[in-house]
């Protein structure tokens, strides 16, 4: 006679098959970690070979790593609520620090939508979207109500902890506390790896890591050559540009760059330890079979590339993103793959309902990662990509396309277009916009950009 334990096993073995279309029966805990201004190489298991991520290599070894992970616009609040919600920022409207999601945007946010499938929720970390965070609708919550968290804060005892430290201490406290309550969803956000703002901006490292690192070099990245910044238009290319600015204070000379680059390793270090005390309770809690962990960060970041510090603009150091999914009940065969699906942060909130057997909400626009694991086609061939967080020169918008060969980005206020062959040139060296030999692609690109523009709204 067959179980359900069995039927549970045949039924996920099946949906990973691409067979069926609905999980196991055995509904699974849900941790999703969130690191912050994370780019996608900033990890021994993307091909880094300085940094040291032991625990998330494992995590990524034993789980599938996404290599093509973007965001639909790189700043954190914006970023946050497009994971909450699985929405582009047309659609959810969340294009500040200030303004929080509407009521009925976070009824139908991910956390929201497990609570009424019975989920118990724990938030810990940094929020990151409006001034007003719904703290009352989760179980636990640990939370610094700022946008932009301070790095050193102090304990129940008044002591000095590092915010890296103060997560992974609630991240303890939670699984201790609702280990017996399955099922449960645990949302953790770190401040790390960003930097701390001010004038100049700086890192603020925990005092066990300030060591690691310091007998290495860093090799300089090819685009960080004068002659890429000097490539831009004058809009551009003035000192008032945030992420040239921030340049200056990080990374203009080589001193600079070499210890702000390990500074930025040492804090991606820092959350590594935190998920490697993390899965160690997990499993002498005993349920660490049960417990799925999907790992990303909210954009990329410019280490000096074209001139650059941050984020914002469209290059592949800007959008691209590390994430890793973690599924202990997957089949073995399954694990240990280097997933080429292109998927989004959006793709988040409709992967964590799918596993809990929820309802997804009308108003979502991504996919479910389940259906890029299962190998299911077409699963992505472009998105649209939208920066109209700021008004001023200090930003200047920006919108475009990115497929898995071009990408395309138009500054909406100076009508200067970029296009890249992200395949042939995947520094994003040269850009193609006016090359006469690359016109019909532009054009393509050019009404591609017109359509994605309606449909996300």
């Amino acid at each position: 006679m067959i179980n359900r334990a069995s039927i549970a096993a045949i039924v996920f073995f099946l949906f990973f098959s691409g067979k069926a279309i609905h999980p196991p029966l055995q509904l699974p805990n849900i941790i999703f970690i969130l690191t912050d201004d994370h780019r996608w190489d900033a990890l021994g298991a993307a091909g880094n070979k300085i940094i040291k991520t032991p625990n998330l290599d494992k995590l990524a070894g034993e789980g599938i790593l996404f290599n093509n992970a973007y965001v639909t616009t790189s700043i954190c609040c914006v970023s946050r609520a497009s994971i909450l919600t699985g929405q582009y920022e047309s659609r959810h409207k969340i294009n500040d620090f200030k303004t929080d999601l509407s009521q009925a945007q976070l009824k139908d946010s991910y956390p929201m939508v497990l609570k009424d499938a019975g989920y118990r929720l724990g938030f810990v970390g940094k929020y990151g979207v409006g001034d007003h965070p719904p703290a009352e609708s989760f179980d636990y919550w640990s939370c610094n109500r700022s946008g932009q968290p301070p790095y050193m804060l102090k304990n129940a005892e008044g002591r000095p902890v590092h915010h890296t430290d103060s997560v992974g201490h609630d991240v303890e406290i939670f699984l201790n506390k609702f280990a017996d309550k399955e099922p449960f969803c645990l949302s953790v956000s770190f401040k790390a790896p960003h930097e701390l703002d001010g004038k100049p901006a700086t890192y603020v490292v925990q005092e066990r890591f300030k060591n690691m690192y310091r007998n290495v070099s860093v090799p300089v990245p090819e685009t960080a050559d004068a002659r890429y910044w000097d490539s831009f238009p004058d809009f551009f290319r003035t000192e008032q540009n945030e992420a040239r600015k921030r340049w200056h204070d990080l990374f203009d000379t080589t001193e600079k760059y070499q210890e702000n680059v390990k500074n930025y390793y040492r804090l991606v270090s820092g959350v590594d330890d935190v998920i490697g005390k993390m899965m160690l309770q997990l499993k002498n809690l005993g349920i660490d079979k049960n417990t799925v962990v999907i790992f990303m960060g909210d954009n990329g970041f410019y280490q000096a590339e074209h001139g650059l510090e941050g984020k914002w603009y469209g290059h592949e150091e800007s959008v691209r993103i590390p994430l890793i999914y973690y599924d202990p009940r997957m089949p073995a065969a399954q694990t240990g793959k280097k997933n080429q699906q292109m998927v989004l942060n959006i793709d988040i909130a409709p992967t964590i309902i799918s596993l809990a057997s929820g309802r997804i909400p009308a108003g979502v626009q991504g996919k479910s990662l389940l259906e890029a694991i299962a190998g299911k086609t077409p699963y992505r061939s472009e998105f649209f990509y939208e920066h109209t967080f700021n008004k001023s020169p200090r930003i200047p918008n920006v919108e475009g396309v990115v497929t898995k060969d071009f990408k395309y980005m138009k500054f909406i206020e100076h009508g200067y277009e970029e296009l890249y062959s992200i395949k042939a040139d995947p520094k994003e060296r040269e850009n193609l916009a006016l090359d006469k030999n690359y016109r019909k692609q532009l054009e393509r690109m050019r009404k591609d950009y017109i359509r994605l523009k309606q449909s996300v709204k």
